[in-house]
């Protein structure tokens, strides 16, 4: 499993538990030898944690409610937070729920409990019925993973609630939830939240803020503290990651960076590269088919298409993508239309440049597929899909992976396009919606070839430049 805490080499041959470990040593020894993980202990930034501080913080339960701030992919935040509940279920015989931001989430971390067991020295004869969502112990210790849903969150009261990618839950959902938790006799109530700090007005926002007012402790470690030597990342994922994200990502995502609403989502040197004057200029004027490059037999296109559904734009681009960088070849910008004339565009260009085509499918339902007359990608933009969707088109530009003439209605959209625009709660530009939904059929583009060479004779013929 990639980018998990590397096991233990070597095993004792047999394990007896005396009694629950009382002190962080005692708990991080423990861990290490039910599952066969080492926790980093390490802390490098001077405003971070170490993940196991808390993790201990939330075993001892040394607060009612703790959050959880770490990098995406690289904290191991869902993991650490599955070590946590199974732990919690077999040394406290808590109870414990798991809430994600998502069904999937839940389920994502229940499924690391489950691989936990495989460990040799896992006390699998402590399980008594395990399911997709639930592990059940004989001595009375259960995990079950909850529904992204009201009716989920308001029966069962464990002692412990595991919360995890809140930025991705509805802030309703998550205050139903908190009436879950209930202390015992034996086992003390606490509740974890833990995210990836994403939108600038989103739920983890807003629990940040409710820690700061109420005291609540936030544990917050980036991928610096999960990195070898003290942790399991390898540097060379983290390389190979930094190239792959957009600027703008790596910082909020990764070094964790407050989201910003006024921060530009992408490097304006890159946008300036993307649309060349160079290549010549356009406005981009509503209403008009700029056709830049006539199709070319044997070449291959990608055709992406966003809708207007009320006051918007309906755009559609095609890019040549068997050259590097990617070439815009024909770029339209019309009004809100019935949606037999609008389709009726994409039907037209998708002929005239065969290749794939992306659409944004979000709350149309099926009226573009009854008008369509060409294979299509339904893409919905909604949640992580929508983000990783702009992330990758905006690490493509910064990347210097496309290139278009300077059309200025599209060069404007992604110069002064915000975080918040992308990633949070804004409108994203229609453009940019277009472009992000191309990209997105990179993975099955042909093998490249040289770059066109790009001339006003042969390029721009016709145009009135």
């Amino acid at each position: 499993m990639a980018n998990l805490p590397a096991v233990v080499n070597k095993p004792p041959t047999s394990l007896i538990i005396k009694r629950p470990p009382a002190t962080d040593d005692e708990l991080w020894q423990m861990v290490a030898t039910l599952w066969g993980v080492e926790i980093p202990r390490t802390k490098v930034c001077p405003n971070h944690c170490a993940p196991f501080d808390a993790f201990a913080d939330a075993y001892f339960a040394r607060s009612a409610l703790s959050i959880w701030k770490a990098s995406r992919g690289f904290g191991g935040k869902s993991y650490t937070l599955a070590l946590l509940g199974i732990t919690e279920a077999v040394l406290l015989k808590a109870q414990v729920n798991v809430l994600g931001g998502s069904s999937s989430q839940s389920l994502n971390v229940h499924e690391h409990m489950q691989e936990a067991w495989d460990w040799v020295l896992s006390p699998k004869q402590l399980v008594s019925n395990q399911t997709r969502f639930q592990t059940a112990l004989m001595h009375g210790g259960r995990v079950r993973a909850l529904m992204a849903s009201q009716k989920s969150v308001r029966g069962p009261h464990p002692q412990r609630l595991r919360l995890d990618e809140i930025d991705e839950m509805e802030w309703e959902i998550l205050e139903a939830s908190l009436g879950q938790p209930m202390s015992t006799k034996y086992v003390t109530a606490h509740t974890v939240m833990s995210s990836t700090h994403q939108y600038p007005d989103g739920t983890m926002s807003k629990m940040l803020k409710r820690a700061e007012s109420s005291g609540f402790p936030v544990f917050e470690w980036c991928w610096r503290e999960t990195s070898e030597p003290h942790g399991w990342l390898p540097i060379d994922d983290i390389a190979r990651k930094r190239k792959e994200v957009s600027q703008a990502m790596w910082e909020i995502e990764y070094d964790l960076q407050e989201p910003s609403f006024e921060g530009r989502a992408i490097d304006t040197a890159a946008v300036d590269f993307y649309f060349d004057v160079k290549e010549g200029t356009c406005d981009g004027r509503e209403g008009h088919e700029f056709i830049f490059h006539k199709p070319e037999k044997g070449a291959k296109y990608i055709t992406g298409a966003d809708w207007a559904k009320k006051h918007d734009w309906t755009v559609i681009r095609t890019f040549r993508v068997d050259c590097e960088p990617w070439v815009e070849v024909a770029f339209e910008r019309v009004g809100r239309m019935p949606w037999p004339i609008m389709v009726a565009k994409l039907n037209k260009r998708a002929k005239m440049y065969k290749g794939q085509v992306y659409h944004d499918a979000t709350g149309i339902g099926d009226v573009v597929g009854d008008y369509l007359e060409v294979p299509a990608n339904d893409i919905i933009m909604v949640g992580r899909t929508r983000a990783d969707l702009f992330s990758d088109y905006v690490a493509a530009i910064e990347g210097f992976h496309l290139k278009s003439p300077r059309i200025e209605y599209a060069w404007t959209e992604h110069k002064y396009a915000t975080h918040d625009d992308l990633y949070g709660r804004g409108h994203p530009p229609d453009t940019m919606v277009a472009g992000a939904l191309a990209w997105a059929g990179r993975t099955n583009k042909a093998p490249t070839v040289p770059p066109l060479s790009i001339s006003k004779e042969s390029y721009w013929g016709g145009m009135n430049l």
